[in-house]
């Protein structure tokens, strides 16, 4: 009896214990103890009860396009918590909080803008825009800030809630992912840039020219002898630098004393250079003097990116001036020998073939390069070496080595190694070869005055740079040839009709650059009078003739 008490007992006592193992269980979320002890369902039954809940979950993510409900109350959530000093809440409105805590916070650490007012315009689908009034504060000095701006509301694919699509650009339009806005004093005293005769040279006055003043201020601001002031600046990360975008000036709170910078500007020349862009959407034009390498104008129709001088674009067959140099060099052509002009050649297993299949039979290599023949520079590609092109452009034209010291940021050029299909297709530039408006001026220059004379906005005896050079020139008989090639196009050929009325000594080529998902082709023009050179390119114009020409044409009639 003694020893069935002590079992019933112990029964007794183990069992709160087996109960208490049961809630533990539960309690550390392993359901099958749990289920099976209060005759709950089994195992498998509540596995497939959880998965039939997942799938309800991820249907009931919301998909499709926002409402205009949406749109207006993630942006006014997204406005009201910034304005109101709540990152955290403004952040939490993005698609990426962290991203947009940081800029959010150094908005007011780092900037020091304060008393924000953000007022919402009306939503056009997802895009909302917004004005922003506040007021700049450092030390003693305020001054109020007035700028637009926009934001995007997205639907977040893996929550279906709607979000404002972040970027940089939300906080401040001209900031790019990556850049900061500070308040203080510059590091780089202010400038005046003034043009060859001394006029000031400001953005007000010519639109275009605000990336390069910009540059202009980075690269002479500390030793032009100016006095920094205090101001709210653009500070770029690296995304910006791979644009070669210099930090910019958003607002001067108090001016500093500018030093003087003096450019090769000729303000004629300028100034109908930013009116002949105005004319053409997407154009640069740049003109230099071929003896000196000076840069006389330079003009964007878009004024952010200066493509002019730092554009990377195939040049089409404005590149057939350097292949022409190169291939009469090698002894593969002459002006007034027979050159073959076939309707297509194949290469490298390419088929090549000029616009609208035309041929020329038994004709010369001028009457090529007139109509701009593209087999008759393809057909020699089996003739010449990979780096045939390569070395061409950099000892005699002074391109694709990185090298040139302008004054202000510039991409000199580039004519990479290639084989086969690419490097045929180099030599009437396309494949890699890649060119901008500066370059393609400083070519016709180089044919003009017979030597390469790296171009530049201000005078090297400013600060003892060391401009870049070209390791040999051409032949008398190869120049004279390109000379008589340019020439008898300016007259005769695709570029007659723009260079109609430019007289004097003349030479000019067109050039038409495909680009992929583009409808129309890149437009060139790079011409000569006298001792001016000039380049332009109108982005998804068409034929340069037709395009860039009347924009270079008329810049040469100016003479300077």
């Amino acid at each position: 009896m003694g020893n069935r008490r002590r079992v019933a007992a112990e029964r007794r006592k183990t069992k709160p214990a087996v109960i208490g193992g049961a809630i533990a269980v539960v309690v550390a979320g392993a359901g099958f103890g749990a289920y099976a002890l209060y005759g709950g369902k089994g195992a498998e039954d509540r596995t497939q009860s959880t998965s039939a809940s997942a799938d309800q979950k991820a249907k009931a993510v919301k998909t499709g396009p926002l409402s205009a409900t949406e749109v207006t109350t993630t942006a006014r959530t997204f406005l009201t918590s910034w304005q109101q000093g709540r990152v955290p809440a403004a952040a939490a409105a993005t698609s990426d909080a962290e991203a947009a805590t940081a800029l959010l916070t150094s908005y007011t650490k780092d900037a020091h803008i304060k008393d924000v007012t953000l007022t919402a315009g009306t939503p056009t689908g997802g895009k909302v825009p917004f004005t922003v009034k506040g007021t700049v504060t450092y030390k003693d000095t305020s001054k109020p800030l007035t700028y637009a701006g926009a934001l995007t509301v997205v639907r977040d694919t893996a929550t279906g809630k709607p979000r404002v699509d972040w970027h940089s650009s939300v906080v401040h339009p001209d900031l790019k992912d990556g850049d900061t806005l500070v308040t203080g004093e510059s590091g780089t005293p202010p400038i005046k840039a003034v043009d060859r005769d001394g006029g000031a040279v400001t953005e007000a006055k010519y639109p275009s020219l605000g990336t390069a003043l910009d540059s202009l201020r980075e690269k002479y601001g500390k030793t032009a002898g100016g006095k920094a002031g205090i101001e709210l600046r653009v500070i770029r990360g690296k995304a910006a630098e791979a644009d070669e975008l210099s930090d910019k000036t958003l607002l001067t709170l108090s001016k500093g004393t500018p030093g003087t910078v003096k450019t090769t500007l000729n303000p004629t020349l300028q100034a109908a250079a930013e009116a002949q862009v105005a004319k053409k959407a997407k154009s640069s034009v740049v003109v230099l003097r071929p003896s000196t390498g000076e840069i006389l104008a330079f003009a964007n129709a878009s004024h952010g990116f200066n493509v002019a001088l730092q554009g990377s674009l195939a040049p089409g067959s404005t590149m057939k001036v350097i292949t022409s140099t190169l291939l009469i060099d090698k002894g593969l052509a002459s002006a007034d020998k027979t050159h073959p002009c076939p309707k297509y050649f194949t290469y490298g297993g390419w088929k090549f073939q000029n616009d609208d299949k035309f041929e020329i039979k038994n004709g010369t290599f001028k009457a090529s390069f007139a109509r701009s023949c593209n087999t008759a520079f393809i057909s020699q590609a089996p003739k010449l070496d990979n780096d045939s092109l390569t070395k061409q452009a950099q000892q005699v034209f002074g391109l694709s080595m990185n090298n040139w010291s302008v004054g202000v940021s510039t991409f000199d050029g580039s004519v990479p190694v290639q084989s086969q299909a690419q490097m045929a297709a180099s030599l009437i530039g396309q494949g890699g070869v890649r060119m901008n408006p500066l370059n393609m001026a400083s070519v016709s220059a180089t044919i003009e005055s017979g030597t390469f004379k790296q171009p530049y906005l201000v005078s090297p005896s400013v600060d003892d740079r060391k401009l870049a050079t070209a390791s040999r020139t051409l032949s008398a008989g190869t120049l004279g040839q390109l000379r008589e090639l340019m020439s008898y196009t300016a007259g005769y050929g695709t570029a007659a009709e723009a260079m109609s009325g430019v007289s004097g000594n003349v030479g000019a080529k067109t050039g038409s650059a495909e680009v992929d998902g583009q409808k129309k082709p890149n437009g060139w023009f790079t011409a000569y009078r006298g001792d001016l050179a000039a380049a332009g390119v109108v982005q998804a114009g068409g034929h340069g003739g037709d395009t860039a020409g009347p924009i270079v044409a008329s810049l040469l009639k100016l003479g300077g």
